[in-house]
């Protein structure tokens, strides 16, 4: 008895897995940001500025990886933010050297 149980729980198990792999997708995909520029700290602990900072092939890596994990495509452009970019509407931290300009990474969208 506890066998044909068994084999009726797993033909339901096996039949609702098939199922599921042979539904047709809705064709729905998730619309692409659009371009965007971040400006991130120079010292934010992952040591990420000297890849950016110096346009090296590890800094196209970085800023790539950095545009995935926001929801974008590749990096566009990236490098040290110019004096104009930044708006002064995030409070600087008071470690931070006058000179230390802050990174900027363009996400595609």
């Amino acid at each position: 008895m506890r066998r044909a149980v068994a084999l009726v729980g797993l033909v339901g198990i096996i039949g609702a897995g098939m199922s599921l792999a042979l539904l047709p997708a809705t064709g729905t995909v998730a619309a692409p940001k659009a371009e965007r520029t971040y400006l991130i700290p120079a010292g934010d602990g992952y040591g990420v500025a000297d890849c950016i900072s110096s346009k090296s092939e590890c800094g196209q890596i970085v800023a790539d990886a950095w545009c995935e994990s926001q929801g974008h495509h590749a990096a566009t452009a990236y490098g040290v933010a110019a004096r104009e970019d930044i708006t002064g509407s995030t409070p600087r931290p008071a470690n931070m050297a006058q000179t230390e300009l802050p990174l900027t990474i363009t996400c595609g969208g």
